[in-house]
This record gives C-alpha cells, structure tokens and sequence, in this order.
C-alpha cells in the first residue's frame, strides 16, 4: 500500500443495500489496517472551499499586531488565533512551524452540555469570514456524522450509536497557515508525528503536500488524495472506545525540499469531538479473549484536558 484506500459516501447513501455494506466494510477495513481513507462525495461544494480559502488566506496575510488581538488568553486555543510555534506534537519540546484558527461548536439551545464552550472569536476586518468558516464546519460535520455511522454498523452497535454525542459536539475546525521557511528549522517540522485526539478527522486538501501516513511496518508513506475528496482519518478517542480495533494513526506534516521553502502551505482539518460527557470506555463489542481490555475508563472530556495539556495548549 502506497497510498491511502478511497472510498466513496455515495455508496453509503445509497438506497442499495449492497453498496452501503460495501462502504461500511471498506472504510472498517481500512481503518483497521491503516487508520486513513480518502473519501469522495462529500457535502462540501467546491464553491465553499474555494470561498474558506480565500477567506482564511486573507486572514493569515494580517499583521502579526492584529492576529495577535484575537488570541484569547484562558481558552487553552480553544477558539480564536494561536500564534506560530505554540503547539507542539506530544513529547516534543519544539513548536511546530505553523499558525493556526479554530473555529467552535455553536450549540443547541436544548443541547443540555455538560460544560458551556466558548463563543466564536468574530474577526471585525473580514465580515464573511466567520460566516463561511461556519458553513464549512457544518457541512464537514454533516460528512463526518455518516463516517461514524458506517463505523458503528462495522463494530456492530446500532447505526445512530455516535448521533447524541456528534450532535453539539466539542468538534473544532482548524485552518492552518504553514508560512514559508526563512531558516534552517533546527529540528522543527511543520507538524511532528502524532495521533490525534478526537474521534476522527476531516482534512481540506492541503494547498501543497507534506502529509504523511506511518504504516503498520514502520514506512512513512504520503498521503495524496484527488482534488475532490477529504481525508479521513481515526483519533485517539475512537481507537480507546474501540479497544484499538479502529487505528489511531501517527501521521506528520514534513517540511518541504529546500528549494520549496519559500511557498506558504494552508491546510484545514476539521477534528470531530464527542460531548464531554461521552464515555469513551472499551465497547464490549471490542473486548474478548484475545482483546483484553486496553485502556481505563475517562469521559472524552477528561481525555481532552489531558492531551491539550500535553501539547502545549493548556499550562498546568
């Protein structure tokens, strides 16, 4: 394998029984062996990538002064700007070579959470911008909610299993500007190996690639999706509630060739969290014999709080 499986929504959203099994065992299959897909026929419209590209990139192009005036301290990056160099992948104590936005969860009135999030950051001098971050955060949402659905038929659990937790979810969606390299990096990397936290992830072709896959027999492989498909991969959340059946992939953004430092790199993923009170605990569907229980029980927001902790968001 040289590259990620694709798999295709459409079939899941078919009407032909058939087809959605085929998606659901492809995408399980894959998310045992490699912990990636590529998928196409999702609900983002090429009008509204093309529309949050701009959006983000005139965004990014601000003063430093003014980027700076919309990162909140206290919220642990949660919303809002966070500066170049901040987070770094676990154990690693230098930043990764990227700035970065995020935009949040606007609840329900009736969601009844657990804990209140924080609003939206609104950034005065681009009056569309959080309008289309919004509109895109919803309709990867959308994509994602099928993801898990095709998921929990695969693990055997009723299809609506993830729908409550999804729905309101602490998801977060997160343009990323990767600016040129001016230095030697000195150890640096735009992203270093990690897994990520969440449930899963749906990446926005990234402007250039850089993005690769660890595979199971320790080769790093890049994954190249078409023009028109998303990139999905599992977190930690849901390789823990799984007891490891689904893999959390480690992945990394590598710095490109010398003579492509100068060239800015933008990417947006979009990580779907759980409600904090999910309990991530090990499915029984996931447990036997040969499977023993891997992991202590925690609810996804205390496994948030700890890994935010760890990379440098949160300062205990």
């Amino acid at each position: 394998m040289n590259n990620i499986p694709s798999v295709d929504l459409a079939d899941f959203l078919s009407n032909d029984p058939k087809r959605k099994q085929k998606f659901v065992n492809e995408i399980g299959q894959a998310y045992e062996d490699i912990g990636f897909v590529s998928l196409k026929n999702h609900f983002l419209s090429d009008r509204l990538v093309d529309d949050l590209y701009k959006e983000i990139k005139a965004f990014f192009a601000l003063s430093v002064e003014k980027k700076k005036e919309y990162e909140i301290e206290g919220l642990g990056g949660q919303r809002g700007y966070v500066s170049f160099g901040k987070e770094h992948a676990k154990g690693k104590k230098e930043g990764d070579l990227k700035e970065f936005w995020h935009f949040g969860q606007e609840p329900a009135a009736d969601a009844k959470l657990p804990e209140e999030y924080p609003d939206n950051v609104i950034v005065k001098e681009l009056p569309d911008f959080n309008k289309t971050g919004m509109e895109a955060y919803r309709m990867l949402e959308k994509t994602g909610v099928y993801v898990l659905r095709a998921l929990a038929i695969y693990i055997g659990l009723d299809e609506h299993y993830f729908d409550h937790w999804a729905a309101n979810g602490n998801s977060i969606l997160r343009p990323i500007h990767y600016p040129p390299i001016t230095a030697e990096p000195k150890g640096a990397v735009r992203a270093g190996a990690h897994g990520d936290i969440n449930l899963i992830t749906l990446l926005m072709g990234a402007s250039s690639g850089g993005l690769q896959v660890l595979r199971k027999d320790g080769e790093w492989i890049d994954a190249i999706p078409e023009e028109d498909e998303l990139v999905i991969n599992v977190g930690d959340m849901l390789e823990r509630h799984t007891n490891n059946k689904l893999r959390s992939t480690i992945h990394r953004v590598v710095n490109p060739p010398r003579e492509e430092w100068g060239n800015p790199r933008y990417s947006i993923p979009f990580f779907m969290h759980p409600r904090g009170d999910m309990k991530l605990d090990c499915l029984d569907e996931c447990v036997d014999e040969k499977h023993p229980k891997a992991f202590d029980d925690i609810t996804a927001g205390d496994f948030l709080y700890q890994r935010l902790v760890d990379i440098g968001l949160i300062k205990k």
